[in-house]
């Protein structure tokens, strides 16, 4: 491999946190609580929900969202479905 100088400049991921990314991948996913602001981040596209109201996101183990649900239990059953063991990320 090259080295190229302008990776200097950027932060170095630690080979720790690269191999965590991709631990599980395909076999773990983990809920968490979102706002309809965070949801309307990740998708791009407007969503109408009570801004009082949390919804649970349901995330691949490298951190790629799958599925919003309006509760934590629905969230847990999508990962199911999908064959994925769910983890709750506070």
């Amino acid at each position: 491999m090259t080295s190229n100088n302008n990776n200097a400049r950027l932060p170095q991921v630690p080979e720790s946190e690269i191999n965590l990314a991709s631990l599980g991948l395909g076999e773990v996913a983990y809920v968490r609580k979102v706002t309809p602001r965070d949801v309307e981040r990740m998708t791009g596209q407007k969503i109408f929900a009570d801004p009082a109201k949390p919804l649970y996101c349901l995330y691949m183990a490298d951190g790629t969202p799958m599925a919003v649900s309006d509760s934590r239990e629905a969230a847990v059953a999508n990962a199911f479905e999908h064959d994925l063991a769910a983890i709750s990320v506070h």
